[in-house]
């Protein structure tokens, strides 16, 4: 199946990547999750509330809404961190800039001894440009302007989603639960997904960041 793919541009500054990258990832997850699956047999099943909080951004003038799990937000943060530390890295060597997706999959069903294919079915790319510092003196009207730039992103995203013709995988069985939804939150309930990211003039551009940069990057974040 074809994934529906949507890229979005943003150019910030650096300090402001962290609380845009946020906003714009919490929204999605937040249209993408449920409450906890309640099964009552292998078909029927209830599902649960999920709870939501505002968050005021600190560089940016905006307040967005985002799921109350306190997991949840420690994953995308660690994720966004590490993408951070990759454009810092990077900014030594080359042009500030680089993307980061969010993509959604499912799971084939495992019935035999063989390795289950992931087939992803939506993929949201934010391609970042990092700007200089402004001046003091207009610092204030740039985070105002950031804010109505994200602000238009996220009423977009909204609409993308609330398509009637944009495609959900079928709610499973209760065996098959796994294959769908990511089972490991104690609150909630998402879509199963993963990010990726690259950065202009890396070694290996365009590539997703593999576990072992990852560890790099941890172990250079723990200092």
């Amino acid at each position: 199946m074809n994934a529906n793919t949507e890229i979005l541009e943003l150019s910030i500054e650096s300090k402001q990547t962290d609380e845009a990258l946020l906003s714009i990832f919490h929204t999605i997850l937040f249209h993408r999750s449920v409450g906890k699956f309640s099964y009552n047999d292998d078909e029927k099943y209830e599902i649960g509330t999920i709870g939501y909080t505002d968050v005021e951004c600190d560089f940016i003038d905006l307040t967005y809404v985002c799921l109350t799990s306190t997991e949840l937000d420690q994953n995308v943060r660690r994720e966004i961190g590490y993408f951070g530390e990759l454009l810092r890295v990077n900014d030594a060597i080359g042009p500030n800039a680089g993307q980061i997706s969010l993509e959604f999959f499912k799971k084939s069903p495992n019935r035999w001894l063989f390795q289950q294919d992931y087939i992803p079915w939506e993929v949201w790319t934010i391609r970042l440009d990092l700007l200089p510092t402004t001046a003091e003196q207009g610092q204030a009207m740039y985070r105002e302007k950031v804010g109505e730039l994200i602000t238009e992103k996220i009423l977009y995203i909204t609409d993308v989603i609330n398509r009637y013709e944009n495609y959900t995988p079928k709610i499973p069985q209760k065996s098959e639960l796994g294959t769908v939804f990511d089972t490991s939150y104690r609150d909630i309930q998402p879509y199963l997904f993963k990010f990726s990211y690259s950065v202009s003039g890396s070694s290996v551009p365009g590539i997703s960041v593999g576990s072992s940069v990852k560890k790099l990057l941890r172990d250079t974040l723990s200092f």
